[in-house]
C-alpha cells in the first residue's frame, strides 16, 4: 500500500488528485469540528457516552463523533446512503427507472443521479427533524435546546440538512477529481477519526475489569487481555485482506479461427470471479437500514423516558442485542446477492464468450454456460456474503462474552467489528483505485 503510495506520488496528475482527496477529507473534519447553535453539546456528549452500546452508538462512530457533537455534519452521509438503496431498490420494482439505468446510458445516470440527490435532501430533512425532536425531549425530559421558538428550530434543522447535502456533493467531487469512491472516503476517514477514542475506551474497560483482581493476576492478566485483543483484531484485519483478494478462477478456452492468412484464437484463459464482488457496499447499506429503529425513535418523545414501551423497543435494537444481530446479518446477505446480481451477469458473459469464440471447456456456448456461470456465481455470493456477516459479527459476539464477564470493553469492541471490516475494505479499494491508475498512466506513457 505504501509503495503504491509512493508511485502515485511521482506522478503530477496522481498527485493532484491525492492532494484533492485529502483537502476534501480536512474540510469533512473541519465541519464535523463546527456544532450547530442553540445545543448544550456537553449534556448531549455525557447522554451519548452512555449510549455508547447502542445505535445512536453506531450512528456516531459512522458519523466520526459529530453526531454526538450535534456538529454542521451530524448526519453525515447516512441520507445518501438511504437514497441510493430506495433508488436503487425502485430501478427495479419501476419499470421506467429500469429503462433510465439499462437504456437510458450516460443521459439516464444523469437522472438517476439527480433523483438520488432530490432524495437525499428529502431524507436529510426528515432525519434533522428527528433529530431535533429528540434533542428538544432531551436526556430523561430535559431538554438539550437552549433556546425555544420557530427560530431556532428553523436553524438547527436547515443546519443539519445543509450539511448533509453540503457532504453529499464533496463526496461526488472526491469521485469525479480525487482517488476512489467520494463516499465510501468520507465514511472511511470518519471512522479512523474516532479510532484512537475507541481503542482509548477499550482499554480503560478492560483496566476498569482487571483493577478488581489480586495484583499479582493483575499484572499478569491486564497486559495479556490487551495483547489479545490487539492481536485478534491484527488477524482479522489479515483474513478479510485474504478474502478480499480471492477469487475463483472459470478456465475459457479460445477456438481457433483463420482470419485470411492468419489463424487467431487457440489459446486458453480465466474468467475471474472475486468471492466478495460488491466490497463494503453490503455491510454499509445493512447498517443503514438497520439504524432505522434509532431514526424512528427520535420522533417520539416517550423513546427517551427508561422503562417506556418505546424505550425497550430501542434497547432490544442496540449493536449487543440478539433482534439486532440477527436483522443485520440477514441484510448483509441480501444485500450481497442484491449487488452480485447487479454488477454480474451470466447470461452477458456467455453471449460474450460465444461472440468471440470462446467457451468453458465441458460446456456449450450460450445457455448451458450462462446457466453454469449462474450456478458457480451463486456458490460463491453465499459463501462472500456470510464470510461478511460472520466477519462483521464475529466482534459482536466476542463483545458480548466479555460484556458477561463484566468488562465493560465489550461494549465498544461490539461497534468496532463493523467499522474494522468498512476500514480495511475502502482502502483496499481505494488502493486498487489507485493501482488501476498507474497501471493505465503506464500504457499510456509506452503508447506514446
Amino acid at each position: 500500500m505504501i509503495q503504491t503510495i509512493r508511485n502515485a506520488w511521482k506522478v503530477p496528475e496522481l498527485r493532484g488528485k491525492l492532494l484533492f482527496t485529502v483537502f476534501a477529507l480536512l474540510i469533512f473534519r473541519l465541519g464535523s469540528a463546527i456544532p450547530v447553535p442553540f445545543i448544550d453539546t456537553k449534556m448531549l456528549g455525557d447522554y451519548m457516552a452512555a449510549q455508547s452500546a447502542s445505535i445512536f452508538g453506531l450512528l456516531n462512530v459512522m458519523s466520526g463523533d459529530a453526531f454526538a457533537q450535534a456538529t454542521v455534519f451530524a448526519l453525515s452521509i447516512q441520507p445518501y446512503i438511504n437514497s441510493s438503496i430506495i433508488i436503487q431498490l425502485l430501478t427495479i420494482a419501476i419499470p421506467a427507472l429500469e429503462r433510465l439505468q439499462k437504456e437510458g446510458g450516460e443521459e439516464g445516470k444523469k437522472k438517476l443521479a439527480a433523483i438520488t440527490r432530490y432524495a437525499t435532501v428529502a431524507i436529510a430533512l426528515i432525519q434533522a427533524f428527528g433529530y431535533y425532536t429528540f434533542l428538544r425531549v432531551g436526556s430523561g425530559g430535559q431538554s438539550l435546546i437552549t433556546a425555544k421558538g420557530v427560530w431556532p428550530a428553523l436553524v438547527i434543522i436547515a443546519a443539519f440538512v445543509a450539511g448533509s447535502a453540503f457532504l453529499m456533493w464533496l463526496g461526488e467531487q472526491i469521485t469525479e477529481f480525487g482517488i476512489g469512491n467520494g463516499i465510501s472516503i468520507i465514511l472511511f476517514a470518519g471512522i479512523v477519526a474516532r479510532g484512537p477514542t475507541m481503542v482509548s475506551s477499550m482499554i480503560a474497560g478492560v483496566t476498569n475489569w482487571s483493577n478488581g483482581l489480586d495484583p499479582k493476576i493483575y499484572m499478569v492478566l491486564h497486559p495479556a487481555f490487551i495483547l489479545l485483543i490487539l492481536a485478534g483484531m491484527l488477524l482479522l484485519v489479515a483474513f478479510i485482506v485474504f478474502m478480499d483478494n480471492s477469487e475463483r478462477r472459470i478456465p475459457v478456452q479460445y477456438a481457433k479461427r483463420v482470419v485470411g492468412r492468419k489463424m487467431y484464437g487457440g489459446q486458453s484463459s480465466h474468467l475471474p470471479i472475486k468471492v466478495n464482488m460488491s466490497g463494503v457496499l453490503p455491510i454499509i447499506f445493512a447498517q443503514s437500514i438497520a439504524s432505522i429503529p434509532a431514526t424512528i425513535g427520535m420522533f417520539v418523545p416517550s423513546a427517551q423516558t427508561e422503562g417506556s414501551g418505546w424505550y425497550t423497543f430501542l434497547d432490544i435494537f442496540d449493536t449487543r442485542g440478539v433482534p439486532y444481530c440477527i436483522v443485520y446479518f440477514l441484510l448483509i446477505i441480501l444485500f450481497s446477492y442484491f449487488y452480485n446480481n447487479m454488477q454480474f451477469n451470466p447470461v452477458e458473459v456467455a453471449n460474450n464468450l460465444k461472440k468471440n469464440g470462446g467457451f468453458v471447456p465441458g460446456f456449450r456456448p450460450g445457455k448451458p454456460t450462462s446457466d453454469f456461470l449462474t450456478k458457480v456465481v451463486s456458490r460463491i455470493t453465499m459463501f462472500g456474503a456470510l464470510y461478511l456477516a460472520v466477519v462483521a459479527l464475529l466482534p459482536t459476539i466476542v463483545g458480548n462474552i466479555m460484556f458477561l464477564l463484566g468488562s465493560s470493553a465489550g461494549r465498544n469492541l461490539a461497534i468496532g467489528g463493523t467499522s474494522v471490516i468498512i476500514v480495511v475494505g475502502v482502502a483496499l479499494e481505494t488502493v486498487k483505485a489507485l493501482e488501476a491508475q498507474l497501471m493505465m498512466r503506464h500504457y499510456k506513457g509506452f503508447l506514446e
